[in-house]
């Protein structure tokens, strides 16, 4: 944020700790003060060196008291390389800063951007697609007698499918098995994840209206946004996206001509908390809500937990990933802590500063280290 800093500050080195997966960064301050942060998941093997090598160069040794200065500098810098990679590295620095500014000042991330400890709300989200309607409903129905959720996503189509379904029958069979099953009271939500065409999303739109869903998330390809808003004029129920966007243009352009109902920003794709801010205060002067992605219980959720408490056009629940070690073995001991536990369908950020966990000496342990330092 501009002027958060009270003083001109230097970050004198920067490590990483990567796996295929993910990639944990350390900043280090001149100072000998420290904060942790991530990069975001996949290929953060590819992800790191880039870091390393456009991102590091540019802030080591540099001083600064503004971080929409530094991400900014960032991407001038490295202007002909304007997508997903490196904003991903950047997502490493800056929530690496973000947590060492709440060390500092002894507040947790959501205080230092207005918010506030306390419960958290989620809705179990399903990443599987190999599942049965009748599977699928089922282990939904143990979840919310086990842990009180209170809302639920779960998948239709194939992903990015181009208007196939998982196997012929999946989704309309889905779209009435699940609801029926959980019953009322409880939100349903889905993802078509960019499968569909516009004229097949609204036909299933309008079924899923009549059971009781709610919010129908990317149903067309992402990168062809006409079509996506076709289905949110067409249909009642919230026609939801945004989460592989990352470039402001087009944020901007899909905030002004309201092609979905409700934005998705994921803070690692995006770059950062502090480019989600910037996202996010675009939507609530268009009154629109903000629902951020984080598919995966990795850092992304730790620090959207705290991104929701902070805003003011915040949706009702955080996106919270269902799936264990067989669909996500890369998250297994990754922190020291567990800041996932599930009561009545909801978390809690307690008050402890910055991201408030730590990741696991055994998993740094086992990583690939790297670090580039101040005079190198």
């Amino acid at each position: 944020m501009k002027g958060i800093f009270e003083h001109q500050i230097k970050i004198k080195k920067l490590e990483t700790f990567t796996t295929r997966y993910v990639s944990a960064v350390r900043l280090t301050m001149e100072d000998g003060s420290q904060g942790w942060g991530q990069m975001s998941t996949y290929y953060a093997n590819i992800t790191s060196k880039i870091f390393h090598q456009q991102v590091a160069p540019h802030v080591l040794g540099k001083e600064f008291n503004d971080f929409f200065d530094m991400g900014n500098l960032i991407m001038e810098r490295e202007h002909k390389f304007p997508g997903s990679y490196v904003l991903r590295a950047l997502a490493g620095l800056d929530t690496a800063l973000w947590d060492w500014l709440g060390r500092k000042e002894e507040l947790p991330v959501t205080k230092l951007i207005g918010g506030t400890v306390g419960k958290v709300p989620v809705y179990a989200s399903s990443m599987k697609r190999d599942i049965t309607p009748e599977d699928e409903a089922n282990r939904l129905i143990k979840l919310r007698d086990d842990f009180g959720y209170r809302a639920f996503k779960f998948r239709v189509g194939a992903e990015c499918g181009r208007g196939r379904d998982e196997w012929e029958g999946r989704s309309e069979r889905i779209i009435v098995e699940v609801p029926k099953k959980l019953g009322s009271g409880i939100i349903k939500m889905v993802d078509g994840n960019s499968c569909y065409f516009s004229d097949q999303a609204i036909e299933l739109g309008k079924k899923m209206t009549d059971n009781d869903i709610t919010h129908f998330e990317e149903p067309c390809p992402y990168w062809l946004p006409d079509e996506t808003k076709k289905v949110t004029d067409a249909l009642k129920i919230d026609v939801t996206g945004g989460e592989q966007d990352c470039d402001m243009r087009i944020w901007k352009d899909m905030i002004d001509r309201k092609i979905v109902d409700i934005i998705q920003p994921d803070i690692m794709y995006m770059g950062g908390l502090t480019r989600s801010l910037e996202v996010a205060k675009m939507a609530e002067l268009a009154n629109i809500t903000c629902t951020p992605h984080a598919a995966n219980l990795s850092l992304v959720t730790v620090c959207t937990m705290h991104f929701l408490k902070g805003i003011t056009n915040s949706g009702k629940f955080l996106e919270f990933s269902i799936e264990g070690e067989d669909y996500y073995p890369w998250q297994k001991d990754l922190f020291a802590n567990d800041p996932f536990i599930v009561e009545n369908g909801e978390l809690s950020i307690e008050n402890i500063p910055g991201w408030g966990v730590e990741f696991s000496n055994e998993w740094l342990d086992k990583a690939v280290y790297e670090y580039s330092e101040q005079g190198d």
